[in-house]
């Protein structure tokens, strides 16, 4: 899911309403674009992209203060003795109609981490809400914030491993070390064992450069003939 094709459904939807952008429930309903598709990897929240296609954000959102958007959450889990979830909001709009919708918190704070920090941040100064202060302390620790670039690495490394079956060796690469060795094992006619796994961050260069060091013992497609010397080689790196 790209950035333009959403912007275009966004612009699509509006002219179909009269000009007027779709709220973030209705969006989804009616395009079926998920806000896990868009939220904190393309904008923090849905009035960013309302902005980024031409519109101003749903009048609703900025109906409320934030102070009040803030206190009404705060008190909410006050009441509950946790962190409202989006079903305790949606059901307390239900029964409440004063009180903002799911996506009116979504859209002012973004990411449930930002609205966490600023409820801690209001309770602070306020009397009588020290247990929402510890909740949002406890969730705070349950998720800390991680670095685009260290996620990154997180998402990049993966694993090139070595399999046998009979005499025969297989050199592949994946992203769940055991998993894909699995899946091949269950397709082979006799039982496969796992040799080595090399961690790595470049499973695909790190692949490539043993089929090629191995390319004379090659049998076919993945799979090599190698000998005692070759297998030792392959198992004497644990990272590359």
């Amino acid at each position: 899911m790209n950035k333009s094709f959403i912007l275009e459904e966004i612009k699509r939807t509006a002219e179909a309403n009269g000009g007027v952008p779709l709220g973030l429930r209705k969006f989804e309903q009616e395009t079926g674009i998920k806000k896990s598709e868009w939220l904190a990897k393309i904008w923090p929240r849905w009035s960013d992209a309302l902005r980024e296609a031409g519109f101003k954000p749903n009048q609703l959102t900025g109906a409320y203060d934030k102070t009040e958007l803030l206190q009404k959450y705060a008190g909410l889990a006050k009441e509950l003795g946790r962190l409202p979830s989006s079903n305790d909001l949606r059901f307390k709009t239900r029964n409440e109609k004063e009180f903002p919708s799911q996506s009116t918190f979504e859209n002012r704070f973004g990411l449930m981490r930002e609205l966490v920090k600023q409820i801690g941040d209001y309770c602070r100064g306020q009397n009588g809400y020290e247990a929402v202060v510890q909740l949002c302390l406890e969730y705070s620790l349950r998720n800390p914030v991680v670095s685009e670039e260290s996620q990154a690495t997180k998402e990049q490394m993966g694993f090139v491993y070595l399999i046998k079956s009979a005499r025969f060796y297989k050199i592949g690469k994946t992203n769940a070390a055991g998993r894909r060795e699995r899946e091949i094992a269950l397709q082979l006619p006799e039982k496969a064992t796992t040799v080595h796994v090399i961690r790595t961050d470049d499973p695909s260069g790190i692949e490539d450069y043993w089929h090629k060091r191995f390319a004379p013992n090659r049998q076919n497609g993945e799979w090599f003939e190698l000998s005692a010397h070759d297998v030792a080689a392959f198992k004497r790196r644990k990272f590359m």
